[in-house]
């Protein structure tokens, strides 16, 4: 298969694993009651509040926990094994998903641990999808291939929700089923014509390095999934001493796992990657992305299914579905804008569209603050794809630039770190916002509650005991589409008031009524949090810097590759922008040499046209400079040999195009 066809079959079949990937991390959350039934579990009692939890974050919390692991072992074994493997398993676990038997408890755990284990071949294939696209994709098509593949990744998590809402109502078995004959394609098509064109790097397992990280992420995730819970007298469990010993040792065995990082010979991940400013302020500015992302869909799962959607005469078993239907216009905003951004990126680098996306992203938030709970769709619509757009605009650049400023041979484990940082953020967004939600309710939602129940003769000690229940419960009614009221009160109670009164309650009407004004009140707090994520995340978007000369490795297609073979590659180098700095017309290349340590290295620069002739030669001068003169536009080759043989540095080499103006490359050398 030619170089050129086989870039669109690894685009094509790593946007099907992502996509399959990422809908499986929402698609319970419209689910969720049809599984509780099918299951014979009440979701909001105390004691299953766990499962509810698990059921949720388990698959997130392995993804997050697992990928930069699997990334680096991708670059040491080969990213399309690695992918492969990551297909497989995901298929044989949804299997045992949909499969599931077993009722109650017994059938509550099942599940949480086959999604768990589900979650692991998740990670197989986000940790190696975005380092397969990078090796395979030319610097000038490569914003295009990896905006593609992001947004597949984002517009999936949205399409979970339709797709929940559609199969559940039908039988909660097919949620599960319907990864299956995706899978089975996916794991056949990958084995079959996906191969390793990047490079590989043999290597030791960093055992201590994969094992402190999984403890301290876990820790730190399980931290905030008991963080939302009630705890002795308070409405959240923040106080708790378990949840205090997750988090603050949490962070201490990361911390450690810090220090191992810069000791180990052949470490999980290479530290010194956060030197590079694209990539440290690309991953800030993805985490805070997706911080307000993730919570922006819990934010509207609730007030869809739980206030808007009952409000205007949706049953409740029907909100699921319709919820995510409304939803779309966000899906198709990210549609429109990833794959355009990417390929505008490609021609004039991240740093606008990432800053002008997050600073969208900030403004549509700010927006849904001054909507009333009741409002009208059509301005919640327009809004949605503000918001759609932005993101689109920021995550396809973002996540190319990313890329392409790390070395080919720590790809994976770069892909995987980003993926860490996007999926620990959907964790950790759910104890934020869940947080502040419950924040607001708590201060009202008792008075609210008492008050609204004694109006509609229930007695006032049944009124007193619901109203001092934890909010969290109320918060997870709204969000699975429960009207709770009939368990809360139950059968005596309801007998008391009557079956007028009674079916009001347990009807449409009264418990969106109820919750709207403290919801809204907690809304506020957790949409500004959103919106100031997005404006720290455009400010380091503007601060990445300016647009890179893109490294990445030999090109196979190239003619003579066989006569560069041990060319390695470098980490990309901003091209200056400040405009005062003179620079010579005409075509010119001109950069710098250095060696492992640093330091300016004697070499040869050679100049390789895409016919493998030599179009170009310059000897590095004692502060390791150089310049060539090309002798017309087009794509290029640069290999940067040692002059010393007796130097302890291997050549390196970079493709570069040059459109006419000056080209700024440097080049360092790595050790034998």
């Amino acid at each position: 298969m030619s170089t050129d066809r086989y870039k669109w079959v690894a685009l094509s079949n790593t946007t099907l694993g992502v996509l399959i990937v990422t809908i499986n991390m929402s698609i319970l959350l419209i689910a969720l009651p049809d599984i509780f039934r099918g299951i014979d579990i009440d979701p909001l009692a105390p004691a299953n509040i766990s499962y509810l939890l698990w059921l949720i974050m388990g698959y997130l919390v392995v993804t997050a926990v697992l990928v930069v692991s699997f990334g680096r072992i991708g670059d040491m074994y080969g990213r399309a094994r690695m992918y492969n493997l990551g297909f497989a398993v995901f298929t044989v676990f949804s299997i045992l998903l949909a499969v599931t038997w077993m009722t109650g408890d017994a059938g509550a755990l099942w599940l949480i641990v086959m999604r768990v284990l589900q979650g692991i071949g998740g990670a197989l294939l986000l940790a190696n999808s975005t380092a397969i696209l990078t090796d395979a994709f030319p610097t000038h098509q490569r914003g295009l291939a990896l905006g593609i593949n992001s947004i597949a990744a984002i517009a999936g998590s949205f399409m979970g929700l339709i797709i929940g809402g559609v199969l559940a109502p039908l039988s909660w078995h097919l949620v599960f089923v319907v990864s299956v004959p995706i899978g089975v394609v996916g794991t056949v098509w990958a084995y079959l014509k996906l191969r390793d064109v990047g490079e590989r790097h043999a290597a030791k397992i960093d055992w201590w390095g994969n094992v402190t990280f999984a403890v301290g992420l876990v820790a730190v995730l399980m931290g905030i999934t008991y963080g939302i819970q009630p705890y002795g007298g308070h409405v959240m469990g923040w106080t708790s001493p378990t949840v205090l010993t997750c988090l603050i040792g949490g962070v201490i065995v990361l911390a450690v796992f810090a220090v191992i990082e810069t000791r180990v010979a052949e470490p999980m991940f290479h530290l010194s990657l956060f030197r590079i400013r694209a990539f440290t302020a690309g991953n800030i500015a993805s985490l805070l992305a997706a911080l307000g992302r993730g919570g922006l869909q819990f934010i509207l799962i609730i007030w869809l299914q739980g206030i808007w959607l009952p409000q205007h005469g949706y049953d409740y078993e029907s909100t699921p579905l319709w919820a995510g239907i409304y939803m779309v216009p966000l899906t198709i905003g990210f549609l429109v804008a990833g794959p355009v951004s990417g390929i505008l990126s490609d021609r004039h680098g991240a740093r606008a569209y990432a800053t002008v996306g997050m600073l969208g992203a900030a403004l549509s938030f700010l927006l849904l603050k001054f909507l009333p709970v009741d409002f009208s769709y059509v301005d919640f619509a327009i809004i949605l794809a503000v918001n759609g757009l932005s993101m689109g605009l920021f995550s396809s650049p973002n996540r190319a630039a990313i890329m392409n400023s790390v070395p080919p041979r720590q790809r994976g484990a770069a892909a995987g770190m980003t993926s860490t940082f996007q999926n620990g953020a959907t964790v950790l967004s759910i104890g934020i916002f869940f947080s502040m939600l419950i924040l607001g309710l708590s201060r009202t939602l008792p008075s609210a509650l008492r008050d609204g129940l004694l109006a509609h003769g229930v007695p006032a000690d049944a009124a007193q005991r619901i109203s001092e229940l934890p909010p969290v419960s109320t918060l997870f009614a709204a969000l699975l589409g429960y009207n709770p009221m009939q368990t809360l009160l139950g059968p005596q109670v309801l007998a008391q008031v009557g079956p007028q009164q009674a079916g009001f309650l347990t009807g449409r009407s009264f418990f969106p009524q109820l919750i709207s004004g403290p919801f809204a009140d907690g809304l506020t707090f957790a949409l500004v949090f959103a919106a100031l994520c997005c404006v720290v995340a455009a400010l380091a978007s503007l601060l990445r810097g300016g647009k890179y000369a893109y490294v990445e490795p030999e090109e196979r297609a190239a003619d003579g590759a066989d006569e560069l073979d041990g060319a390695a590659v470098t980490e990309s180098v901003p091209v200056p922008d400040d405009r005062s700095v003179p620079v010579s017309p005409g075509r010119v290349l001109r950069g710098r040499v250095t060696g492992p340590d640093a330091a300016p290295a004697p070499a040869v620069v050679t100049l390789v046209d895409h016919s493998g002739r030599q179009a170009g030669r310059a000897v590095a001068d004692g502060q390791g400079r150089f310049r060539i003169e090309p002798p017309a536009s087009g794509d290029f080759l640069v290999i940067a040999t040692p002059q010393d043989a007796a130097h302890l540095a291997a050549p390196r080499a970079t493709q570069i195009s040059v459109n006419g103006g000056p080209v700024d490359v440097d080049l360092v050398l790595d050790r034998r």
